[in-house]
């Protein structure tokens, strides 16, 4: 809530739009009809998409192919339907479907239909709720993701693994890691080379001021601009400081 209120106080005028919750979200246990709810720490999901939607923003949510996800909570695996009706249901707008678990679920992972197959299913019953939802695939550009992602019905698709606050990181994210996928680039269907790695950063109260210098932070969201890449925000909004905010 806090996010949106930022978000919406300082950057919806410029654009930015959606409020993505991330991993850590998901109860400990689906109930007897097999929902999964949120845990203590958002007790009424549909609530809070009330709340943001009221600031005139979106919401994203996150899940996993696989039976956990990365942060080992409960993932889709099996609850593919009813998960995105939950959402729906819900008011979400975005859903980040993230590898992880499912490397334990696949067979060859170094065949094509084998990676395409968890995203083609999520795609089946996301089309199968009466709501729009953007669909970002995460599985960090295996199989060369961009070459088929918009097959499989995605509107956005990693293209590395995880971005880290220093240059080499950038470097080998932005530029090494995005050299071959830019044709396959299009309105609906976006390269993602992950979020912007500005501001305050890093995982619940340990966030800290990003490890790239001021100069460093201008190539980045001029690079992220040039890849016509999906621009999510990393830091923390409610620590967004006036060379952030002017970035």
């Amino acid at each position: 809530m806090a996010a949106a209120d930022a978000m919406a106080a300082r950057l919806r005028s410029h654009g930015w739009s959606y409020i993505n919750i991330d991993d850590a979200w998901e109860a400990a246990s689906r109930t007897t009809d097999g929902v999964l709810p949120g845990n203590q720490k958002f007790p009424d999901m549909k609530q809070l998409s009330d709340y943001v939607h009221a600031k005139g923003l979106k919401i994203g949510i996150y899940s996993s192919p696989g039976p956990t996800t990365c942060g080992g909570h409960l993932g889709s695996y099996e609850h593919e339907f009813q998960d995105a009706s939950t959402w729906a249901s819900w008011g979400f707008d975005y859903l980040k479907y993230d590898w992880c678990s499912y490397s334990r679920i696949v067979t060859d992972p170094g065949n094509r239909e084998e990676l395409q197959k968890p995203y083609r299913l999520m795609r089946e019953a996301l089309d199968a709720v009466d709501r729009d939802i953007v669909y970002s695939l995460c599985q960090y550009g295996m199989g060369s993701v961009w070459e088929w992602g918009a097959d499989v019905g995605g509107n956005l698709w990693r293209t590395s693994g995880d971005i880290r606050d220093t240059w080499k990181s950038l470097l080998q994210t932005g530029f090494a890691d995005n050299q071959n996928s830019w044709e396959y680039a299009g309105p609906g269907h976006w390269n993602d080379p992950d979020m912007l790695v500005v501001g305050k950063v890093g995982w619940g109260p340990q966030v800290h001021a990003t490890g790239l210098t001021p100069g460093e932070q201008y190539a980045h969201l001029s690079l992220w601009s040039l890849l016509s890449a999906p621009l999510l925000i990393g830091c923390d909004l409610t620590e967004l400081d006036d060379f952030t905010m002017n970035l």
